[in-house]
This record gives structure tokens, sequence and C-alpha cells, in this order.
């Protein structure tokens, strides 16, 4: 399918997983694809560590993770891969922090986190690791702010987060982290904050003008978005349920505000739980749930330049809850749900147009 300005979008499907999981961490290192963790069949949290060769198309099992757990981040530090947080086998937060050294593949622990968290949000920037937020064994969101030092093997305290939230979308842009959304218990978080990496200081920016759960978050050439998910109630709306819509609300980075398109420029398809990217000037939306009986495998894209949304080819395998990775000019879309946990992979590939 053509995507405007000289190329086209296909998918690229590769060798299943040799474990189906969902909730898996996933990291790209020199051409390879480490699927970390998770839950398997039994909704139990896995220390199974696979690779996929991009080149070969291969797997290998590595060395399993010393800790079991799912929901973890992960940061890609040269040749370590840094697994921070998540849940373990009786689904409470854990503080182990272990590094893979790819080439002696093997794993080695780090410094744990003060607290133990799941649904951290993690940025490298210079060889630092910012771990922003979570939520600890009390269920409590948390807003915390630390910052790992490799040589130290170190976590320092920053200034905490004007609002706690577990589970938010970062983005890195110039020298500040944002952070967007997250929850807090079961409910959506709308905050919209930037932490200055320089000043060490936090701003507030305008909330989000809606309140949905799990949408979907991407940046690109200056503007974040926030797409889809579940639009909770009003409070004057008390028997009314959750619903799925597909709304687009765009912040400006320079000009500091938000705008709600137009329901002409909302998303083809009502969805949540879905795979966000941004590949080649196109923000792109993935599967996900709708308002099917089943997980959606309808793909979109949204050109920044053209400003409307295209259907894409469907993805081979309908799913939700998918893990996701961008690699050069690749968006990966691993495991998630189907009818189970999925041990599919594939990519949707941006290529030069003939």
């Amino acid at each position: 399918m053509a995507a405007g300005g000289g190329c086209t979008f296909a998918w690229q499907v590769f060798p299943p997983m040799p474990t189906c999981r969902v909730y898996g961490t996933v990291a790209h290192q020199d051409g390879q694809v480490l699927v970390l963790g998770g839950c398997g069949r039994s909704g139990l949290p896995l220390d199974t560590a696979e690779t996929l060769d991009m080149a070969s198309h291969t797997w290998l099992a590595l060395a399993p993770l010393p800790t079991a757990r799912a929901g973890a981040a992960a940061v890609v530090l040269g040749k370590q891969v840094l697994v921070v947080g998540g849940v373990d086998e009786i689904q409470s937060p854990v503080a182990a922090v272990e590094a893979f050294l790819a080439d002696e593949g093997r794993w080695e622990r780090r410094a744990t986190l003060p607290q133990a968290a799941m649904g951290v949000a993690t940025v490298e920037r210079d060889g630092m690791v910012y771990a922003l937020g979570g939520m600890g064994p009390d269920t409590a969101p948390q807003a915390q702010v630390r910052v790992y030092e490799p040589r130290r093997d170190c976590w320092l305290s920053l200034p905490s987060m004007p609002t706690p939230c577990y589970g938010a979308s970062t983005f890195l842009h110039g020298n500040k982290i944002y952070v967007l959304g997250g929850r807090q218990g079961k409910l959506p978080v709308t905050a919209f904050e930037a932490f200055d990496l320089e000043a060490s200081t936090w701003t507030r920016h305008p909330s989000l003008p809606s309140r949905r759960a799990f949408a979907g978050c991407a940046m690109a050439e200056g503007n974040v978005f926030s797409l889809g998910g579940l639009q909770q109630p009003g409070p004057h709306n008390f028997y009314s349920r959750p619903h799925f819509v597909n709304t687009v609300e765009m912040f400006d980075l320079e000009h500091g505000s938000w705008t709600k398109l137009p329901r002409s420029l909302r998303m083809r398809d009502k969805r949540a739980d879905f795979v966000v990217g941004s590949l080649g000037g196109h923000i792109l939306a993935i599967g996900g749930l709708g308002n099917q009986p089943c997980p959606l495998g309808s793909v979109e894209s949204f050109s920044l330049t053209r400003r409307r949304w295209e259907a894409l080819p469907a993805m081979p395998t309908a799913r939700c809850s998918c893990s996701s990775l961008q690699a050069g000019p690749r968006l990966f879309v691993i495991g998630g749900v189907a009818q189970g946990p999925s041990q599919a992979v594939e990519a949707l590939c941006l290529c030069d147009g003939v």
C-alpha cells in the first residue's frame, strides 16, 4: 500500500517465537531482537529469554532471567540490556534490576530500585538511565524519579513528578523527558509534564483534553499524538459504560497547546490497547481491541504531510496487548493476545517505492 512520498508499507513475517507470551519485554541490539520474560499460557511470569537474528530469521534461547517477571522496562546500554522492575509470580512488583551481557551471554544483577515497582517508564540519555513513576506493592502510584549511573552501579534520586502514575508514555526530545498519561489504579491520568535534564526541574503542560484508558501515544516532528482508547463516562453519566473511541489529540511542542482533531481526521477504527508508532512521517495504529468480539487486525496511518488517515495492509495475526519496538525502518509487533498468548512476530516495514 502506497504511503505517499515515494514509500510503501508492507508486513514482514518472522518465524514465531519459541515461547508464546504477553507483556514481554523487548529490546533491539546489534541486529538482534530480544524478548524477555512476560506471561505464558499459565498466566504466570516467565524467566524465558530468546533472541531473533533479523538477518538469518532464526531464534536462539538465551540464559534465563534471574528473576521471572512480566511488564518490565528495558534499556540498551551498549553491549548490555538493563531490565528494570515488573511483577513476579505472585503479581507483586519487584525492585530487581538485571543486565544481560550480550558478548558473554549471561546475566548480572545490578543495584535494585530504591522501591519495588511495575509500570516504570525508562529513558536512556548519554549512558544514563532515567526511571520514572511506577506502582508499588501497596498499589499506590509513585512519583519518584531515579537515575542509574552504570559506572557506580547506583540509583540517585531526582525531583519527583508532579503527578504520580504508572504505565505512562515517555519521549525524549532535546534536553527534556516528556511524560504523558499513565494510570492511577484503574483510572487514566490526563497529566502531561516535562522534566528538564539540564535544569533538573519539572514543567506542567496543559492536560489531555479527554480522559481515556489504553490510548496509544507517539511523537513525530515536534508533535505528540494521543490516539483512541477506552473513553471513561463523565461524572454525570454514572450508568453509562466505557466505550471505544477513535479520538485524535495533538500537542504542538512549539506552541504548547493541544488540538482535538475534527471528526474528519479521527482514526478510521475505534480501538484501544493497540500498537502505535511513527515511521517516515506517518503515525501508525495497529491492531488492538474494538467493538468486534475478537482482536483487530486493521492497520492505518496518518500522513503528517497529507493530513489524512489511510488504510494499510492488515496485520497477518490480529492481536492486542502486544509488545513493540522500532528497529530502523521496521516497527515490530511481538506476542500479545490473539485467542490466547501469541507467538507471532511481525514487522510493518517502510520500503522505498518503485
